[in-house]
């Protein structure tokens, strides 16, 4: 059985969010055990040199409405996956996948038009048996496939209901889509063409990256709108808890890390903490350390955080915020760091600090609205830091709460069952009272470092669900 992995963003060639680091690990996890080959586009902040890319002798053509675009063929290895690069000027010449400092490309319909196409003629020029697309961006390939490669089997993973490639009416022109596809039952949606519509429809297999979530997006309040069409398709619905990538996010190895550090050797931790406050400016490294690592948007719970500050930073605590996205929210973080010298904001994307706060912290708060899978709750789990989480998606299927039985999750943590500042508050004052009971927290802290937070299982429920197709 070969396999062809599509995604429009992949570790570390390519990363906005969660689905860059599934791209990579769930394909590093499949190679074990099946032909597989994944695919991204060459865009240009790429380094070619620096990640040894080769080009290939294999170019050809492809037609969108009345325009034929020049394909270009590169190649890489990332963790033992052979890595193709799909290179076209249009869509490859950008600033980041999806756009600049001004927001999403106007021209990203056609862009990943071309991408999802380009992977269709990649299916036949390596004779694929099952294809595996990954969101919005690689959803036209499943439509495009029923066209061209009827016996291809099409496997189209949910991400992100919230983000669904939504155009104005005249991109099915554009993009020479025939005319039958724009209906309510296809790709059509309140007068526009909606690219995740197509995924779900013209896929044999959707798949969502939780339990908990294929559920959830079946509800007006998670659906995104999708809900009915979800429902009419809920019999190839199937949710896949993510895992991570266990050798990059390791404490034991992290190059990352000042000191390295394990479940069995954990005083490594407490010095990765208190270097990380002296670099930093944070006083009182024996006080608890929260961090919030993630996009600065409404949906993982910001907006309430920041309601919340005045009160959690009068508590005896240091708070460590890393993240890009709302302008407002990133002002208002930076005026209230300006005002107390317990909170630390970052803006912008980093890896290496981002790993070094995992390593420091003692909490990881995540009071998402909602979370389809959610990474950085197994990433802290992984490096000793207690998650504080909300009840939704991907959270509910990993972390039960420190006072609760729940044998049908690993990770141990604090869980709100509604989202407030009221409740982040008294959380956080949750955290602090475990914080201080030290034998107590250190026993979580440890248990959940030893948590199988790895694509092992997944990948198994992947390949049973490909095999299947």
């Amino acid at each position: 059985m070969k396999l062809l992995f599509a995604a429009a963003e992949i570790f570390p060639y390519a990363k906005t969010g969660g689905l860059s680091d599934v791209a990579q690990a769930l394909p590093a996890t499949l190679v074990k055990r099946a032909d597989i080959v994944s695919v991204m586009p060459l865009y240009d902040f790429i380094d070619r040199e620096k990640f040894a890319l080769t080009a290939m002798n294999e170019s050809f053509q492809i037609t969108l409405g009345k325009d034929i675009f020049e394909i270009s063929l590169f190649e890489g290895m990332n963790r033992g996956v052979r890595t193709l690069f799909v290179y076209e000027a249009l869509l490859c010449n950008c600033m980041t996948p999806y756009g600049d400092q001004n927001g999403d490309n106007p021209n990203n319909d056609l862009r990943f038009g071309i991408f999802s196409k380009a992977v269709v003629v990649l299916s036949q020029m390596f004779e694929i048996d099952v294809l595996h697309l990954n969101d919005w961006h690689t959803a036209l390939a499943a439509l495009w496939a029923k066209e061209i490669l009827p016996k291809l089997h099409v496997v189209f993973t949910i991400h992100n209901l919230a983000f669904q490639g939504l155009f104005p009416r005249g991109s099915v022109e554009r993009l020479g889509l025939r005319e039958d596809y724009f209906t309510p039952e296809g790709i059509e949606f309140w007068g526009r063409m909606n690219c995740m519509k197509a995924g779900i429809a013209y896929s044999d297999v959707v798949t969502t990256v939780s339990p908990t979530y294929a559920k959830e997006i079946l509800l007006p309040e998670f659906g995104c709108g999708l809900e009915g069409f979800l429902q009419l398709h809920s019999a190839k619905l199937h949710g896949i808890l993510n895992g991570i990538d266990t050798a990059l996010f390791d404490p034991l190895t992290d190059p990352a890390l000042p000191k390295n550090y394990g479940p069995g050797k954990v005083a490594g931790k407490k010095s990765n903490k208190r270097l990380f406050c002296e670099a930093h400016g944070l006083k009182g490294a024996n006080k608890a350390l929260i961090v919030f690592i993630g996009r600065f948007t409404e949906q993982k719970g910001l907006d309430i955080i920041i309601e919340a500050l005045p009160k959690l930073l009068n508590m005896e605590c240091n708070l460590a915020i890393l993240g890009e996205g709302s302008e407002t929210m990133s002002k208002a973080l930076s005026k209230a760091a300006g005002n107390h010298d317990n909170l630390l904001v970052r803006s912008g994307y980093d890896e290496s600090l981002s790993h070094q706060m995992y390593a420091a912290a003692d909490f990881l708060l995540m009071p998402s609205r909602f979370e389809p899978c959610g990474l950085n709750q197994l990433i802290a789990l992984r490096y000793g830091a207690i998650p504080i989480v909300t009840n939704v998606g991907g959270l509910h299927d990993t972390i039960g709460d420190i006072d609760e039985v729940n044998s049908s999750v690993c990770g141990q943590g604090i869980v709100l069952h509604t989202l407030s500042g009221k409740m982040i508050i008294q959380s956080v004052k949750r955290a602090l009272q475990l914080f201080a009971l030290t034998r107590h927290f250190s026993k979580i802290a440890k248990t959940n470092m030893t948590c199988d937070v790895s694509f092992e299982e997944s990948a198994k429920a992947y390949l049973e669900l490909y095999r299947k197709t």
